[in-house]
């Protein structure tokens, strides 16, 4: 009998409901040609549920997706429900009981994609930015004082924890040591005072264990005009919640959508069910029209798959994106084409070798 995968499918809003189907189907058709199964579950868990019930999960929700192997998110949000209610009842909640402090965002540019960097072609970008995802900036400790007074005051708290900084840093460098050996640290230690010094320390103490492993660090600001300059100096490029957040986001802009761009949550222990979904939103400004750009979800399957231990046929996925665009394959509007979300997943589909 040939192995199967449990998956929770969680479209959740806007296009979601679009690019996961589309998704869905290139994974079954690698799945088919290699030799395993998914089983995927559907959960209708979104906005839309939360203007219903109040709840963007049922109170369970963690409960029942624990069983699963994987977990296959479309996008998060809807006009109407304020973002911190939608990703803290359900995204943050997922990445944090499951430990999944690992965010891995990969930035590449692919042939017969223009970047809107002038003159940089396929080979110039690739890089991966490896964000930590439990902690840092997006604390929950916090909250706010004399409400609706001339002294009302917000109080946000960061956590830097050793643990958390030593194994993202750990897992940065031995992803460093399987591509070009090379580590970047994003940092903020010349304005922010406590936090960003510690991080800054424990990147040196770690970077002592990879002595094979070229290593430098830039403050954030200078680092996001090198991101745009600069962007074949970068490897592997380790930063903090915030700051690698608004990397995973600037980097698939410099090759050219941020439609193609995938995302993973990692449990590196494999306690419980890692979370794989692409960078971009929900977009509702063009949800239901089915013009949304399906690879940031297909390749973010790619991952899931490769996380799976189904190597062979995340590479055949990844390759299939490969060939529809450097051989002028169909195109979403996000890349100057006029093609539908499931004609591209059709051509991907059939790409497939």
């Amino acid at each position: 009998m040939s192995k199967s995968y449990s998956i929770a499918v969680i479209p959740g809003d806007g296009i979601g409901h679009e690019v996961v189907p589309a998704g869905l189907g290139v994974l079954e058709a690698a799945a088919a040609r290699y030799g395993f199964a998914l089983r995927p579950s559907h959960f209708d868990w979104s906005c839309e549920r939360f203007a219903r019930t109040g709840r963007m999960m049922p109170e369970d929700g963690l409960e029942q997706l624990k069983p699963f192997d994987a977990i296959y998110l479309g996008a998060v949000g809807y006009p109407g429900v304020p973002d911190h209610v939608s990703l803290w009842g359900l995204l943050i909640p997922i990445r944090r009981s499951f430990r999944q402090y690992i965010n891995l965002r990969p930035v590449r540019l692919l042939a017969g994609i223009e970047s809107p960097l002038k003159d940089r072609k396929p080979g110039d970008i690739d890089f991966t930015v490896v964000r930590e995802n439990n902690e840092g900036e997006y604390s929950e400790i916090g909250g706010r004082m004399y409400a609706g007074t001339e002294m009302e005051m917000a109080v946000q708290q960061a956590i830097f924890s050793k643990t958390g900084c030593d194994r993202v840093m750990r897992y940065a460098f031995e992803l460093a040591r399987r591509r070009g050996k090379h580590v970047t640290s994003a940092t903020k230690s010349n304005g922010i005072i406590h936090s960003m010094p510690y991080w800054d320390e424990r990147f040196a103490a770690i970077a002592a264990e990879y002595p094979d492993v070229r290593t430098d660090q830039y403050h954030i600001d200078i680092l996001t005009a090198h991101f745009v300059r600069h962007p074949d100096w970068f490897d592997v490029v380790v930063g903090s919640n915030l700051f690698g957040d608004i990397l995973s986001d600037l980097g698939p802009a410099v090759v050219g959508s941020i439609g193609i761009a995938p995302g993973a949550n990692i449990n590196p222990e494999r306690d419980y069910p890692s979370m794989f979904e692409p960078v971009h939103g929900s977009a509702p400004d063009i949800a239901g029209r089915g013009i949304a750009n399906p690879i940031g979800q297909i390749w973010s399957g790619a991952m899931m798959l490769e996380h799976l231990g189904e190597t062979a046929a995340a590479a055949a996925i990844e390759r299939a994106i490969e060939r529809v665009l450097a051989e002028g394959g169909p195109r979403t509007p996000d890349l100057g084409g006029t093609a539908k979300t499931a004609e591209l997943a059709a051509a991907i589909t059939a790409a497939l070798m």
